[in-house]
């Protein structure tokens, strides 16, 4: 084993992002960032723009709890912009709009990474040798580029380290799953973010093997806790922003195009409405929309840069329904004001279809695996969104709760890159 210098796991997240160091002969360590409440392993995959004619450029920014505070602070004044990962592999998605600038989906990567070192407390400062990043296994989007994410990853990770490798998220977590094992085990890696679903089958060697895990096969989709978010949007929100409504065009009614609604809905997208263009469009529409007033608050919303407080609102309804049988949904801005009593049954009738194609992409990762359900040992559950009752209901069906294993759900690849990181050949590893 390579002794020389630190190796950094890092697993950028379209929600959070972690990342762990680790030094020869030594198990990882996460990093702790500053955060105005304290320190945090976790680092909100955030960034937040403002006007400051004290900087460089006029535009001053911040990341990850740092954007969520100057966005409180000054939520109209300000471009919050978060879950940019899901754009990565979008050939539609050129530069985002913020204020005078135009910025490519690698200029908010290194910005963000920027900003994630200097709240490390000195620990990403120094240039590691080796830098393992999580990606997905599939790309977030309709039609996902990952020849365009893996050139935007190049360009967004270059010079974090001397060497930069790529790992399947799951892998990672599979990585950090053995350091618990005892004895070997065919495992199964479910990893559960904000904008992919990704699987992973790997098999799990006895303690002190050569070569601990062997990759078996892999599939992944790009649904995950955003599209959870969106279903709820669409429910919850959209009809009072117009949805299904109608506008006056030459004397004909048409309905007003999906698409604003498909933006409005997509956090990584939501922020990004704010332009010229789109709000002319918008404004247009509500001149000849039957409701204008529904439109009117759409634009309100957009406008007042109301994106984070709507997050915090459909989170909140999650994770209570998470934990209980109903739930209250509260939003308020902008002259909306939204509340509805909601049940956990109701809910997983809306995201009924998108554990469907979950379900069918575990067996996808098996078919390719060639493995059966009954030879799976384990199966670790990581990811926010695997603390949905639903989606951990996948698993408990196919395989027993007896087999099921989690812990860790937000830090766990970080975790299992930095240790992947420490291995003398990544080949078998990278991708």
């Amino acid at each position: 084993m390579q002794t020389q210098g630190p190796v950094l796991g890092l697993d950028f997240g379209t929600t959070n992002s972690v990342a762990a160091l680790g030094a020869a002969g030594a198990p990882p360590e996460l990093i702790d960032f500053d955060a105005p409440d304290g320190r945090d392993a976790v680092f909100r995959s955030a960034l937040c723009f403002w006007h400051d004619d004290a900087v460089r450029g006029g535009i001053a920014s911040e990341a990850g709890p740092w954007a969520i505070a100057e966005y409180l602070e000054y939520p109209q004044d300000s471009r919050f912009v978060q879950s940019f990962k899901s754009v990565a592999a979008s050939a539609s998605f050129e530069t985002a709009s913020i204020f005078e600038r135009r910025l490519r989906f690698e200029d908010l990567g290194r910005l963000f990474l920027d900003k994630m070192r200097a709240r490390s407390g000195g620990r990403m400062t120094a240039e590691p040798r080796r830098v393992v990043v999580g990606r997905p296994v599939e790309y977030a989007g309709s039609r996902p580029d990952a020849a365009l994410a893996r050139t935007r990853y190049d360009a967004m990770f270059a010079g974090v380290g001397a060497e930069i490798h790529y790992v399947y998220e799951p892998v990672g977590a599979a990585y950090s799953f053995a350091s618990r094992l005892t004895e070997p085990a065919t495992v199964l890696v479910a990893d559960f973010g904000g904008g992919t679903s990704d699987f992973s089958v790997v098999r799990i060697t006895a303690p002190g093997a050569a070569r601990r895990c062997e990759p078996l096969g892999h599939a992944g989709i790009g649904i995950a806790g955003d599209r959870f978010d969106y279903r709820i949007i669409d429910r919850l929100v959209l009809p009072m922003l117009g949805k299904g409504s109608s506008y006056r065009s030459f004397g004909k009614q048409l309905e007003i195009p999906r698409g604003y609604f498909a933006d409005f809905a997509d956090w990584s997208r939501l922020a990004l409405m704010r332009n010229r263009k789109t709000m002319a469009e918008l404004e247009q529409l509500r001149r000849t929309a039957i409701d204008p007033d529904a439109i009117g608050r759409m634009i309100a919303v957009i406008e007042q840069e109301l994106g984070y407080p709507l997050y915090d609102a459909v989170g909140r309804l999650k994770r209570a329904l998470s934990s209980g049988d109903q739930a209250h949904f509260h939003f308020a801005g902008a002259g909306l004001t939204i509340e509805a009593d909601v049940t956990r049954a109701e809910f997983e009738t809306w995201i009924a279809e998108d554990i469907v194609r979950i379900d069918q992409t575990v067996d996808r990762a098996l078919a390719v695996a060639g493995v059966t359900a009954a030879q799976v040992d384990r199966v670790f559950l990581t990811g926010g969104t695997s603390l949905t009752p639903r989606v951990r209901a996948i698993f408990e069906q196919r395989f027993g709760e007896d087999a099921i294993a989690s812990g860790g759900e937000l830090t766990s690849i970080a975790h299992g890159l930095a240790l992947i990181g420490q291995e003398d050949d990544l080949a078998a590893w990278s991708v």
